[in-house]
């Protein structure tokens, strides 16, 4: 679903590269693990990192209920939520033609404190599931406590836009002879040996096949208070 840019989400700089498909964009922030959260509280620009998770169009944070961040931005104000993927290094026989190639989303809107019960406690799940799929079906949910000491905000993807880079260095025609090395060095990310703690009981597995697909969408599942999945 490709939708129209808003005045803030259109694309100036390298117009080519913008990617205003909803589903582009969902499937760039499902694939990364942590967003950046700009906003300014009392006079002063912030930009923090944090996890997330995405349930359908709503946007996920969450942390401490004394975080200063949470509750300036229960305050109403503008936020910009960006995330960036890092694919190669691209390598030019100038170093005015270096580049990389990436894959970012931005996001423009305001957070909605999050008070249903229900919703938080799946917002919960999404945050877990987003980052280890299948997780929030193994361990202990959040005790009444944990969850009042916690706050979840939410933010709508209504106004969203993706941008990428792809394909090698653009040289110009007078340095393209020149001997020197130009192309992309690829960017993955690997998942190590799971290294177990020390209590962990003998037998029991870490499974990294939950991982294939990984980059795909996902959702956040919790069959045990019903209801749908809202993608």
């Amino acid at each position: 679903m490709t939708t129209a840019p808003s005045e803030r989400t259109r694309v100036k700089r390298h117009p080519e590269r913008a990617v205003y498909d909803h589903d582009e964009v969902l499937a760039i922030l499902d694939e990364a693990f942590v967003c950046h959260i700009g906003f300014v509280a009392e006079g002063h620009p912030q930009v923090l990192p944090t996890a997330y998770g995405r349930i359908g169009d709503d946007l996920y944070i969450h942390g401490s209920a004394a975080s200063h961040m949470l509750r300036s931005l229960t305050e109403g104000i503008d936020l910009c939520v960006t995330v960036t993927l890092i694919d190669g290094l691209v390598l030019a026989r100038s170093s005015f033609r270096h580049s990389i190639n990436y894959r970012s989303v931005v996001v423009y809107g305001k957070a909605r404190l999050v008070t249903d019960p229900f919703e938080k406690m799946r917002a919960m799940a999404a945050f877990v599931d987003h980052v280890v799929p299948g997780r929030w079906e193994e361990v202990r949910t959040p005790s009444e406590r944990e969850m009042a000491q916690t706050t979840v905000l939410a933010v709508r993807l209504d106004e969203a836009v993706a941008k990428r880079r792809t394909g090698g260095p653009n040289d110009v025609p007078e340095d393209i002879s020149a001997e020197r090395w130009a192309g992309i060095i690829p960017i993955h990310t690997l998942l190590g040996t799971p290294v177990a703690d020390g209590h962990t009981q003998a037998g029991v597995e870490c499974d990294l096949s939950r991982f294939d697909g990984r980059s795909g969408p996902r959702r956040a599942m919790f069959p045990s208070l019903g209801g749908s999945d809202h993608e």
